[in-house]
């Protein structure tokens, strides 16, 4: 057995982390400015290639593009199409320039605190116009660094426990630099590197529909053998998810040995706090062998409820938002304040439907329940409710205006409050840490993240904004109860009118 049975350690650190009014008051945590870390990872040793920016911005409709059965399947991988893969996934989409010289680079895809922890490698196999080879994506110059010579999708397919890897073109992997998230939210910020990749893994999985090429989500694999692959220092970063996309094509010859890699990087800041819990939560998290990856993707999550009668159908989702997923993507940016104008019960139920469709993965999506408060939804009374996904209906848990306590549950954030509605992502922990084991703990975030990152390209998509929170994590679970029994809160999302929309 594997260290990710012991799920004490998952337990023990949610609880841990959890915000609560007096943690936050007397945390006595601040930002030293003066080592905030780079947000870029630059290799210094390596030369550039430079990616073509003329490139298809994937402008298939936003909504096509998260609907699981309108995939367009079969499109060669060329250069231009991972470019542009790569840049609606965390390319930096404008530049905002204030008094005094100061820059802010908006990125594709949300990152808490605006710290961009999460780095893209490509595994590419079968990429037209790029020869095989291990590449770095920095999105600051919009060029690949190639890490390793030669084809090494059949390693990474063995890492994985996942032979269609050594066959798909092209590998994308993700994975996260702690420190860049820590300056800021310490050791809570492991369940941010889990978040913000699942918000990028919402923009990946759209755009590569829309570009035709048919991602499947794989978050089983071997942690030590992945990270060696990447030359990742896993005391200070680690692989986090793996996409493989493209068509299938002849397998990639094994290797053999490969060995150990080690590229200058740019330093981040010129020093940095170590925040042992999050290592710890990590490697108890970890796959030791390709059979223990195997034997994981077999776990049995545990059973899903259906809504209970009385529940109020939502009309039907639109299809169509007229707005392309690139325009969108270009767009997106997290609000900073809303108005207190209200959604339609369409737009509404449109966000709810399609960010929670399922994505082709290895392991079963329906981990994380939505709860939400509604403020402001023309047809829908104000109230707190939980989503059925199945049903496509809300159940109402409490009705009344609750624009206060909902203000009060994200961290007293007035945003909690003027938006129109806010969601609430919980989760049977103990249950999935009895049938994940400690990566479970991985799954809830990430899909707690992955939905609200749907929920933000259906928001933009729609003209409406969006932006995450954090929370105080009891509070969230006492204020849904009793529907909210043996949940944990994992993550949340204000959506509403921006006061200053960005379109």
């Amino acid at each position: 057995m594997t260290g990710n049975h012991d799920v004490r350690v998952a337990r023990a650190f949610h609880d841990a982390t959890t915000h609560t009014p007096a943690s936050i008051r007397t945390s006595g945590h601040t930002l030293e400015w003066d080592i905030k870390p780079f947000p870029f990872k630059v290799y210094t040793d390596l030369p550039t290639i430079s990616l073509p920016r003329d490139v298809d911005l994937a402008e298939v409709d936003t909504l096509r593009a998260l609907d699981p059965a309108a995939r367009t399947e079969g499109q060669p991988l060329t250069l231009g199409r991972l470019a542009a893969l790569l840049y609606l996934t965390a390319g930096v989409t404008r530049k905002k320039t204030y008094p005094g010289g100061g820059e802010v680079l908006f990125r594709a895809a949300a990152s808490t605190g605006a710290l961009y922890q999460t780095e893209v490698y490509v595994a590419a196999g079968n990429v037209q116009d790029l020869p095989p080879g291990l590449y770095h994506f920095c999105p600051g110059d919009f060029t690949l660094r190639r890490l390793r010579d030669g084809d090494v999708r059949h390693a990474f397919a063995e890492a994985a426990a996942e032979p269609d890897l050594a066959r798909r073109a092209a590998t994308i992997v993700l994975s996260a630099l702690f420190w860049r998230n820590t300056w800021k939210y310490q050791g809570r910020g492991w369940r941010h590197l889990y978040w913000d990749s699942g918000t990028m893994l919402a923009n990946l999985t759209a755009a590569a529909h829309g570009l035709g090429l048919t991602p499947r989500l794989l978050t089983g694999f071997v942690d030590a053998d992945v990270n060696r692959l990447l030359g990742l220092d896993a005391e200070h970063e680690a692989a986090l998810e793996l996409v493989e996309v493209g068509p299938m094509g002849s397998p990639a010859p094994a290797r053999g040995t490969i060995d150990e890699i080690r590229h200058d990087v740019m330093p981040l800041s010129s020093a940095e706090v170590d925040y042992p819990e999050l290592r710890e939560m990590q490697s108890a998290s970890s796959l030791a062998t390709p059979a223990d990856v195997s034997a994981w993707r077999k776990a049995v999550p545990p059973g899903r409820r259906r809504s209970p009668s009385g529940s109020m159908s939502l009309p039907a989702a639109i299809g169509d938002a007229g707005r392309g997923l690139g325009d969108t993507i270009q767009h997106r940016g997290s609000s900073r304040r809303f108005t207190h104008a209200p959604l339609t019960v369409i737009e509404l139920a449109t966000m709810l439907w399609w960010s929670t469709r399922a994505v082709a993965a290895d392991v079963p999506s329906g981990l994380v329940d939505v709860f939400l408060v509604v403020n402001a939804v023309d047809g829908v009374p104000s109230g707190a409710y939980r989503y059925w996904r199945d049903e496509h209906a809300l159940e109402l848990i409490r009705a009344g205006e609750l624009r206060r306590e909902s203000a009060y549950l994200c961290l007293e954030q007035p945003l909690g409050g003027d938006a129109a509605a806010v969601l609430y992502f919980m989760a049977p922990l103990d249950a999935l840490l009895a049938a994940y084991g400690n990566r479970g703990y991985r799954l809830v975030n990430l899909e707690a993240g992955l939905i609200g990152g749907r929920a933000y390209l259906t928001a933009y998509a729609q003209r409406f904004g969006a932006t995450g929170l954090t929370f105080y994590d009891r509070d969230v679970v006492k204020f849904f109860a009793p529907a909210s029994a043996g949940l944990d809160a994992i993550f949340v999302t204000a959506l509403g009118r921006g006061a200053r929309p960005s379109w």
